[in-house]
This record gives C-alpha cells, sequence and structure tokens, in this order.
C-alpha cells in the first residue's frame, strides 16, 4: 500500500474545488441574540411622459455582385442620412448599428420523389444592409420623420422605443416609495408578532422600464402616398423593487 506523503495531501486538499454551496453562500447578517430577521419585498411606481424616442432606419439591397449590391446601398443610405439631417436630427443622435453583406443562394431544386437536391446551393447575388439608430428628441414630429425616411428610400424603419431622457428625479422618487412600503410592511409584521423594527440591515434594489417597440414597413406604404403615420406617445411607468432585510426586537 502508498501513503501519499503529507504535504502532497495538503496540496491536493488545497486544490480541491470547494461544494458549490459553500462557494455560493452568502454571508449571514449579524443580529443581536433573541432578535429576528425579516426579509422584505416592496416596489414603488411613478409616471412620466416619454421625452425621447429610439428607432433605427436602415436599407436592404441586393446586386448580382456584392459590389453592386454595396454601392446602390451605399447611394440610398446616404439619402436616408441626408434625409435625416434635413430634419434636424443632429449629428449626435445618429450612429451606425448594423452594417453587413451576404450572399443569396439559390433555393435547392425540389426532386420527384419530394426530397430536395444535396448539391451545393450556388450564389446567385448579395444582400446589402446598412441600419441606423436614431434618437428623436422632438416627439411631435416622429411622424413627420418616418415619412420622410421612406420618401428617401428606408425600406426598414423600426420602433419608436419611448424612454425618459433624464429618468434620475422620477427614479428616486419610486425608491422612495418603494422604500416607505417595506417599511410599512416590517412594522405590521413586526407588531402582528409583538416584536419592533429595530433597524435596516440591508438594502438591495432593481427596477426600470421596458417601453414595447411598434415596427413600420416600406411595403405597407409603397402603394400611394400615405400621410405621416399617427404616434401616441401615451406615459411611461418607472419603477423600483427594493429587498430590505429589517432587525426585530422584543
Amino acid at each position: 500500500m502508498k501513503f501519499v506523503p503529507s504535504f502532497a495531501a495538503a496540496l491536493l486538499a488545497a486544490s480541491a474545488p470547494l461544494p458549490a454551496l459553500a462557494q455560493m453562500a452568502a454571508p449571514v447578517p449579524t443580529i443581536a441574540e433573541g432578535h429576528t430577521l425579516l426579509t422584505v419585498t416592496a416596489s414603488g411606481e411613478t409616471t412620466r411622459e416619454p421625452d425621447l424616442a429610439l428607432f433605427s432606419a436602415g436599407v436592404t439591397t441586393q446586386g448580382k455582385t456584392a459590389s453592386a449590391a454595396l454601392s446602390e446601398n451605399s447611394t440610398r443610405m446616404a439619402a436616408v442620412i441626408a434625409a435625416l439631417r434635413k430634419t434636424g436630427i443632429a449629428e449626435r443622435d445618429i450612429q451606425t448599428s448594423n452594417l453587413n453583406l451576404n450572399p443569396v443562394y439559390a433555393q435547392p431544386r425540389r426532386m420527384p420523389d419530394g426530397s430536395y437536391e444535396n448539391e451545393d446551393r450556388q450564389i446567385v447575388g448579395y444582400q446589402a444592409n446598412n441600419t441606423v439608430s436614431v434618437k428623436q428628441r422632438k416627439l411631435g414630429e416622429y411622424g413627420k420623420v418616418i415619412d420622410a425616411l421612406v420618401s428617401a428610400g428606408a425600406n426598414q424603419v423600426n420602433g419608436p422605443n419611448f424612454q425618459v431622457d433624464d429618468s434620475d428625479a422620477a427614479l428616486d422618487e419610486a425608491r422612495t416609495k418603494a422604500m416607505a412600503k417595506a417599511r410599512q410592511r416590517a412594522e405590521l409584521y413586526a407588531r402582528a408578532a409583538g416584536l419592533r423594527v429595530a433597524r435596516v440591515v440591508s438594502i438591495s434594489e432593481s427596477g426600470g422600464y421596458a417601453p414595447q417597440p411598434v415596427m413600420y414597413r416600406k411595403a405597407a406604404m409603397d402603394a400611394v402616398a400615405a400621410p405621416p403615420p399617427p404616434v401616441a406617445t401615451g406615459e411611461l411607468e418607472l419603477s423600483a423593487n427594493v429587498t430590505v432585510q429589517f432587525e426585530l426586537s422584543p
């Protein structure tokens, strides 16, 4: 029987992975003996009218060669960006977000038995796409901007994603409401248990808002010259969620 030397055994023990539970265990808050730890989760909400709309606009083109597809795309995209500038969008609010060039393959031929041929598919052309992300700060002109983009040759327009440009004050209001609600619940639990709230042990938070985008496609507007699309900005709800640990004493 072979024995591993003590220093080698110690080295092996040190390098062995700790149990997952031991690695992930969070430190337990220290409270006074005889006291109780209470964890409360609460949320606070507030609403604001959006003052910023984010959307994307782009051009997709196809050509028999890569250079032909890219050349046409560049020409049409230059007109789209010029249209954005003409509507009053600032340079800092226009940013390229996607530029790609991909081959277009021929569709595989279907065989008499219903299967498809296994031959390598041939490249029959190329597709180029260029997209910019745009910040629209004058929401009342959003519909006119979209109309101008489509007239300039944009065939992909996605948005808007409404936001509050400076949301700090609104989120602070939501945080204050969330903390007040958490404290109120802690007091309720403490009274029901015949205890009192001694102190706040820890606070953690999460929150925000997620506006839903709306999509516009040029295909729906090609037949006739349509008026600018109506856009309703509505209100945004901003929220903050807090998890608070309270120490309860007799």
